[in-house]
């Protein structure tokens, strides 16, 4: 496991999550400085049974 953090960049937009590597670094000008780090989208699988949900970051 790697540590990380699900970022919500809505600003009025609909959009998928990203999953960001590291640990989220304070910014005051945007909330979160990425700079440098490794976005990747965060899948979600849902059971149509149960409704049980799943979310994969896979790069």
């Amino acid at each position: 496991m790697a540590e990380g953090f699900v970022l919500d960049e809505n600003h009025g937009w609909r959009r998928p999550s990203n999953w960001v590597a590291g640990a989220p670094v304070r910014s005051w000008f945007t909330g979160t400085n990425l700079r440098g780090k490794q976005k990747i989208p965060v899948q979600t699988w849902r059971c149509t049974r149960c409704g049980y949900l799943e979310s994969y970051a896979v790069s």
